[in-house]
């Protein structure tokens, strides 16, 4: 999947401007990890040793700059993807996939919203960003419906807003470490396709074993989302 730059400016940068992209992205990073995506821009520019008017020329609005802070997670969840292509299991290589983007989607607080109400907006820096995601998950699906694993009436776009859901459920709930791998087994239980019961046992995330005939306890280890970070 081809990335979106629409972040970054057509021209090479001058190194002081190139340094103040740098530092910008460096800040919102620490930000949103500490507070969220709706952490302050202002803040962030100050942190970044930068005027408001500095950020807006590098990032338009927040989608902008969440895009750009979020450039190497999707990078690495698109190469990932290549790989469970090739997977021997098609199912596994599917579900493995939906354990990412779950797990993706709650890095950082407020991202599954987001994630969620800009899905439909294709002016949004931040649903452009998402394109290739949906397109290499569609890879993935589609591979395991003509396995039969998976029914034939599910859609990509289903399927991350699913996962998107499932994120933000789990964001809203820290207290209930394993809610994310229940409410992924109830999702996989309503894709079953015709063959689902025939498939055998295969890999999934952190190397773990899902039964995706049974939808056994092994999906919550597989897919259960990271630590809640830090709200202070």
């Amino acid at each position: 999947m081809a990335m979106s730059t629409a972040q970054t400016p057509a021209r090479p940068m001058r190194a002081d401007a190139r340094r103040n992209y740098h530092r910008l992205l460096s800040e919102a990073r620490t930000a949103f990890a500490e507070h969220g995506t709706d952490a302050s821009l202002e803040d962030i520019a100050r942190r970044a040793g930068v005027g408001i008017g500095t950020l807006y020329r590098h990032f338009p609005n927040r989608h902008a700059l969440m895009n750009a802070v979020f450039q190497e997670a999707l990078t690495s969840l698109i190469t990932r993807s290549r790989e469970l292509a090739r997977a021997e299991q098609p199912c596994g290589g599917l579900v493995e996939w939906l354990g990412a983007i779950i797990t993706h989607a709650g890095e950082y607080r407020g991202l599954a919203q987001a994630l969620m109400s800009t899905s439909r907006d294709e002016t949004s820096a931040l649903s452009q960003c998402n394109v290739p995601l949906r397109e290499a998950g569609a890879v993935l699906l589609a591979r395991a419906q003509a396995s039969g694993a998976v029914r034939a009436d599910v859609s990509i776009d289903d399927l991350m807003q699913l996962t998107n859901a499932i994120a933000l459920a789990a964001e809203q709930s820290p207290d209930d470490p394993d809610l994310a791998g229940r409410l992924l087994m109830l999702t996989l239980k309503g894709l079953k396709g015709p063959n689902a019961e025939g498939v055998e046992r295969c890999g999934c995330a952190r190397r773990a074993q899902v039964a995706w005939a049974t939808c056994g306890s092994d999906v919550r280890r597989a897919c259960s989302p990271r630590p809640p970070r830090s709200r202070t």
